[in-house]
């Protein structure tokens, strides 16, 4: 893959912490995210057979033909430059990758944008060669990404300059220039699987847990059992020692119909830390719309 600068290693910060990762073709990776993450594992998918290197456990296979030989969710973060450039279906290399991140997990590349002065500049002379590259709007993938299951999108530009009149020939001719997007050569994009604060919460606890906490959740709030589903919303509270903070955002998160879950709550409910989950998940709603929840 053609080596991208700035790099993607500008998305990462100090709140980063992964255990797995995949490098997907981009080798210049290895090295660096070695030093950043000296107790991760870090696994390096190549077609290039001649590669090796003692920064990660090499697997040898194309990509973008062979399935990837890894457990579902077992990635924190997988980076690669330019993965969708020369693919057959990108929606399904991007939704396939997606199954290997964790709910927590993001996904790291880069692409090459089709209205860069450059790229129209050679359509202008009909001297444009890329026939076997896929190139991309900001837009078009954004809304890709969106298909295949990621739900937060960041993008950083990576810009060359264009001489000042041929900008101006393109405003002229009705190009938009939205963002400075004509003087883009590359978009660097970081998809997460979750959003940043529902990606704090699956953090916290196992799958299992979550999964309990929400079938609990549904249940008191369409009045299946409701009596027993309260007690087993505290039960589970105590069990695994979930802060009111945490069970208000959870409830934040998954509750449809708010005033009927806490009016259950309320009726079968004598722990003092029900109030503090309230007013906790009132001020988030509060924050949100403007509304109260009660």
């Amino acid at each position: 893959m053609e080596e991208i600068k700035p790099s993607l290693m500008n998305f990462l910060s100090g709140e980063d912490f992964f255990e797995k990762i995949l490098v997907v073709e981009s080798f210049s990776y290895l090295e660096e995210l070695r030093e950043k993450f000296s107790a991760a594992e870090i696994f390096f998918v190549t077609a290039n057979e001649d590669f090796f290197s003692d920064a990660a456990k090499i697997f040898y296979l194309d990509y973008r033909e062979e399935r990837l030989p890894f457990p579902e969710e077992f990635f924190d973060a997988i980076i690669g430059d330019l993965t969708l450039e020369v693919v057959t279906n990108p929606q399904d290399i991007a939704a396939g990758f997606s199954k290997y991140i964790k709910q927590t997990g993001c996904w790291l590349t880069s692409f090459r944008n089709i209205r860069h002065w450059k790229v129209l500049e050679k359509l202008m002379r009909g001297a444009f060669g890329g026939i076997v590259s896929r190139l991309y709007t900001r837009t078009e993938f954004e809304r890709l990404l969106y298909a295949s299951f990621y739900k937060e999108v960041n993008f950083l530009p990576l810009k060359k300059k264009s001489p000042p009149k041929f900008l101006e020939r393109l405003l002229t001719c009705g190009f938009d220039n939205f963002d400075d997007d004509l003087q883009t050569e590359f978009w660097l994009v970081r998809a997460s699987r979750s959003m940043p604060e529902l990606a704090l919460l699956k953090s916290m606890f196992t799958s299992e847990v979550r999964a309990e906490f929400s079938r609990i959740i549904h249940r008191i709030e369409y009045d299946i059992a409701t009596e027993d589903s309260v007690k087993n919303f505290w039960r589970l509270f105590d069990a695994e020692k979930i802060f009111p903070d945490y069970a208000a955002a959870f409830i934040r998160s998954v509750v449809v119909h708010r005033e009927n879950f806490w009016r259950n709550m309320k009726k079968f409910s004598a722990r003092a830390e029900l109030e503090e989950i309230i007013d906790e998940a009132e001020s988030l709603y509060d924050f949100d719309t403007g509304n109260r929840l009660l």
